[in-house]
Formats: structure tokens, sequence, C-alpha cells
């Protein structure tokens, strides 16, 4: 299964714009640029590629705990997940320092230390995980 985004670039990096198209369509041409990546903390002036890698792991996340808890014999009743990339200038330009998942998860008939243990595994089994690995990735998990 391939899935398929697009980017195009248009100038220099510090007053060039940029587009982001998604095959699903749920981006069509979504601007980005320096200000929306680097400036505007708020997010409110547009996308960046870290908000999307953030929207990515916290959707997959959700996902496979989802599947691991039924198959535990706990359907979870909802699981909100927060992912916090943590994009830092380092020598050389920037990188992605650190990945925080944040989860409140509501499961009925499951004991604390249980949930902790499948939701950490989920957290090392997720494919978007995975591709991330060389990223540190820390899990804040609660059942509420």
């Amino acid at each position: 299964m391939i899935r398929k985004s697009s980017a195009v670039w248009q100038g220099d990096g510090l007053h060039g714009k940029g587009s982001l198209t998604t095959q699903s369509g749920v981006f069509d041409k979504q601007p980005y640029s320096f200000n929306t990546r680097f400036q505007s903390e708020d997010g409110r002036a547009g996308t960046n590629p870290e908000e999307l890698i953030g929207a990515a792991h916290a959707g997959c996340y959700a996902m496979a705990l989802s599947f691991a808890l039924t198959d535990a014999g706990h359907a979870p009743e909802e699981l909100r997940v927060d992912a916090k990339v943590d994009l830092q200038k380092v020598e050389g330009g920037f990188a992605i320092a650190h990945i925080t998942l944040e989860l409140e998860a509501k499961v009925s008939g499951i004991d604390a230390t249980k949930f902790a243990t499948i939701a950490e595994a989920a957290k090392k089994n997720c494919p978007i995980s995975k591709a991330l690995a060389a990223t540190p990735i820390s899990l804040s998990a609660k059942l509420v």
C-alpha cells in the first residue's frame, strides 16, 4: 500500500512559499512558509511539516492502541492522543529533538498496570513510531 503526498516550494527558504497536497484531498494546495513553520507558534498562520508528523503519529498510535486493547479483551470507549513534536535549532539547522504522546483513555474493566503495559507496547509497535525510531518518543498515559 502506497500513500502519496506532495509539496511544491517556490522561492528562497526565508521568503518563499509552498503548498502541500495529499492523495485523500484533505490537503489541497495547503499553504506553508517559513512563517508558518518557525514564527507562528500558535499555528494560526498555517500548517508545517512537524504539525503533520504530530497528527500522523497521534492518529496511528490511537488506532494501534485500540487494536491492542481490543485484542486484550478491553475495547476502548475513547482514546484522546496529543502529539507534541519538539523542533529545535541545532548546529547545521533544525531537528526534531523529541516527541511526546499524551494519552487520556476511557477503557472499562482494565487495571492501571495492564493498561500501561499495553499502551507502551502500542507506542513501540505503531508504524509511525517505528518510522520515527531515531527520535526519542515518550508517552504519558492515563485512564479517565
